[in-house]
This record gives structure tokens, C-alpha cells and sequence, in this order.
């Protein structure tokens, strides 16, 4: 193991990433700045253990430039075909440096950056306004987004899996560039209540579903979480987003990388090993003519052929255009 890595290539969980340097000057947050510190009451910390981080075969490449986020606190960007295995990538770091459940903020054309950092049932509260029920409790109607609660100021950071961030509408890079930059944001919502005890720290839910406080409406990161966003290369981000981030261009695996992942999901046994084979060269072969096929279809084909062995050779046919179908 090189003395600089904290993410490894093994499946074991460590507590190293407390010895991680301190960050650069420039990504420095709240830690630093004793006022917020001093002040923060922080949610509790979720350290659960994620199935599917024990799965993934991380290469060289990736443990360097994960390595090179975790330092620099800088977002990763991870482009590759579908089914390479960006999205594993995420749970892997988070279940080997113990830093919980990874949050997930899936994106789709109509996604916006509100929805990321948090919600407001406006609608909620005035009804309960008309209704003359206790609406001073204004937490009650506020809820953090997969990106606000990554940005609690919590001990350690946490994993933030933006996924298929190519599918975003055109502006959402552009408006995630100053909350990459200062790990921050504020909640207006909160912003605008009168001054005094009641109102100086509001409870809010989040998306762990616990709670969290957030005073006078900011929400200010202690350490930049660790955040991935993942793409399958359909579109070009503008060039101050490629300078916030890591890039990371996860190649197709190798039919000896199969192989392993195979054996690592699935353990089949001895006796199915022709049958194995011949799924993984007809993998390969269609995959070498062009097609964009996912490693997860030919774990399926793996996996039905283990729990039916007496798949004829006709039906190991059907069975392979059925699942082995291009992508693209």
C-alpha cells in the first residue's frame, strides 16, 4: 500500500480517514472558522455499513485519483459506459473509510438545485396558519436535500452520489459551482425570521431522516464531502465546472476484470465454469464489435445459468440475446 492512500484496493473497513491532512488553504471551511463551530449542533452521525461498497474492484487509476479527491476536497467526476461500475465507486469509499450511508441525489432533465439543498412546505405551514395551529415551529415544513444534508457540519465527511448528472438540465452545472466552491449555502426561509432565542437555531429533517440544527439559516460544511457525480460522457460541462472537479474516465473492464467480479458477486462453482466461459467470451465478443453492454447483464446471464443447469444450447442462446442485447 503507498503511504498517501487512504482509499485502498480491499474490501476492509478503516478508520484512516481521520489522519487524512488538513485541506488546502483555499477548501478550508468551518472548522476553521471557530464562530460556526462553537455554535453548531450537530446531527448525529450515521456510520452504517453498505453491501454493495464490499463488491467493487477498484484498479490503480481509480485508488490514485479518489485518493487525489479526498485531499484536494474537490468533487469527483466519473464518465464511463453504463454498467462500469461508477455508481459502486461511491458506496465502496463509503463503507471502506466508515463515512455512512451514502446519500443519493438522483438527476433527471427537470432537476434543480433547490431540490438538492432542501424543501419548504410553504403550503403546509399556511394552513396551519388558517387552521390556528402552532406554525412557529417552522422546521416542521423544512427538509434537507440529498447535497444539504452532505453539507451539515458533521466530524467526518459524507458521501454524496450525484447520479447520471449528464442528464441535468444546461443550467444546473453552472448553479452548482458557487455551492462546490464555499461548501455552503443558506436557507432564506430562515434567513428572514426575527432575531432572538426562538428563532437562532431551527430543527429540520433531513434526507437520513433524522434531524439537524441549522442557525440563522446557514448551512456550512465542516469538512467538503466527499461528493461523485457520474456521467455516461452524452454531454460536455462548461469548463469552470471541469476546473472545480477530479475526472476520473472509467474504461470497460478487461475479460480478466470479469472474470474476478464474477467470482466476487456470484462464487459460482467448478462445475458450471464451461458455461461461465462461454458467457464471458460472448460478453467480450459482442462487446470488442462495437456494443455498449453493462457488467451487470452478464452477472444476470451468470446467475440464471448457475440456478439452471440444464440449460440446453438453444436455450443458453435465447438466454444470451435476451440479456446480452446492446445498450446502444
Amino acid at each position: 500500500m503507498e503511504r498517501w492512500q487512504f482509499f485502498r484496493a480491499e474490501h476492509t473497513p478503516h478508520p484512516d480517514i481521520d489522519k487524512l491532512p488538513l485541506p488546502p488553504p483555499w477548501r478550508r471551511y468551518a472548522k476553521h472558522r471557530p464562530e460556526l463551530l462553537s455554535d453548531a449542533k450537530l446531527p448525529v452521525e450515521l456510520f452504517g455499513e453498505e453491501l454493495r461498497g464490499t463488491i467493487y474492484l477498484a484498479g490503480e487509476p481509480e485508488i490514485d485519483i479518489v485518493n487525489t479527491a479526498l485531499y484536494l476536497r474537490r468533487p469527483l467526476l466519473i464518465t464511463g459506459d453504463p454498467g462500469t461500475g461508477k455508481t459502486l465507486l461511491a458506496y465502496a469509499v463509503a463503507y471502506q473509510l466508515r463515512l455512512g450511508p451514502v446519500l443519493q441525489w438522483p438527476i433527471t432533465t427537470r432537476t434543480t438545485l433547490h431540490e438538492g439543498l432542501y424543501s419548504y412546505d410553504a403550503i403546509a405551514r399556511l394552513q396551519a396558519v388558517e387552521q390556528k395551529e402552532s406554525a412557529t415551529d417552522i422546521g416542521r415544513y423544512l427538509r434537507l436535500g440529498p447535497l444539504g444534508t452532505a453539507l451539515l457540519p458533521v466530524r467526518r465527511p459524507r458521501v454524496l452520489l450525484i447520479d447520471e448528472f449528464d442528464k441535468s438540465d444546461i443550467d444546473l452545472p453552472n448553479d452548482l459551482l458557487n455551492v462546490l466552491e464555499e461548501g455552503a449555502f443558506r436557507v432564506p426561509e430562515l434567513e428572514r425570521l426575527p432575531e432572538g432565542e426562538t428563532f437562532d437555531e431551527v430543527e429540520v429533517g433531513t434526507a437520513d431522516n433524522v434531524r439537524a440544527r441549522i442557525r440563522r439559516g446557514l448551512v456550512q460544511c465542516l469538512e467538503f464531502p466527499f461528493v461523485i457525480l457520474t456521467s455516461n460522457g452524452e454531454r460536455d460541462f462548461p469548463p469552470a465546472f471541469y476546473r472545480r472537479c477530479i475526472r476520473l474516465e472509467v474504461a470497460p473492464p478487461s475479460p480478466e476484470k470479469l472474470r474476478e467480479i464474477v467470482k466476487l458477486q456470484l462464487e459460482p462453482i467448478q462445475e458450471l465454469a464451461p458455461i461461465i466461459e462461454r458467457l464471458l467470451a460472448e460478453f467480450s465478443r459482442r462487446r470488442e464489435a462495437g456494443h455498449v453492454l453493462a457488467t451487470d447483464q452478464l452477472l444476470n446471464a451468470v446467475y440464471l445459468a448457475m440456478h439452471n443447469r440444464d440449460l440446453n444450447e438453444d436455450a443458453m442462446r435465447r438466454l444470451q440475446e435476451v440479456l446480452l442485447r446492446a445498450l446502444r
